[in-house]
């Protein structure tokens, strides 16, 4: 999927580079996939297209983070999809939930850092599901304002593509091998959070859609 978007994204724009921006604004594959794409599939430079899937990945996060709600907001109009938005609301918030309670009983200040550097390290692991997309969300149910969040998303965005990056460089005779580990752990994860989605209940009851 990752291989088939990066080939019709630079069948779209005829350029590596812009190409691989988008790329790395996608979930699931965000700047994780971008890099090896751009590198392998591509033939980029190694540091070139880290920093342009770093720069698309974060841009991404920063709108799920102002968009996130309005666009919820939104689909729950929708009859059909109005229970499925609820659930997802539900999974996230439940992550947000875990990382909030570290914070518990702390002092304000203290309790904005806790909760910064707990999406931080969320981030900053590089796998799937654990990017600025989802991050983003965490942030968003957390209450962080944009001021609070960016930092950590854009420091936990930063370790993971050079987690991503580091390998790419120690193992380039095998970027096919990473994309495809890569798209294997996605495609788990994914299945993990459909499961979740699937037997997880909507704190609201579905009434939320109504209002």
């Amino acid at each position: 999927m990752a291989q088939w978007l990066g080939n019709a994204l630079l069948g779209l724009f005829q350029n590596k580079y812009v190409a691989t921006l988008f790329v790395s604004m996608f979930p699931l594959i965000e700047l994780k996939g971008a890099i090896p794409i751009g590198r392998g599939l591509f033939g980029l430079g190694l540091w070139e297209t880290a920093g342009v899937a770093y720069l698309g990945s974060t841009a991404a996060g920063v709108l799920v983070f102002f968009l996130l709600i309005p666009v919820f907001r939104l689909l729950k109009k929708i009859k059909f999809i109005d229970r499925l938005i609820l659930k997802i609301e539900t999974v996230i918030g439940e992550k947000a939930e875990k990382i909030a309670a570290k914070s518990n009983g702390k002092a304000e200040n203290k309790a904005i850092f806790i909760k910064m550097l707990g999406l931080f390290i969320f981030v900053a692991v590089p796998f799937p599901v654990t990017g600025v997309w989802t991050g983003a969300s965490i942030a968003v149910f957390l209450g962080l304002k944009f001021r609070e969040a960016l930092p950590a998303l854009a420091l936990g965005n930063l370790v993971a593509g050079a987690i991503i990056t580091l390998l790419t460089f120690l193992f380039e005779p095998y970027v096919d091998i990473i994309i495809y580990v890569l798209f294997a752990i996605a495609i788990v994860m994914v299945v993990i959070t459909i499961v979740k989605l699937a037997r997880s209940k909507p704190k609201n009851g579905g009434d939320e859609g109504n209002t």
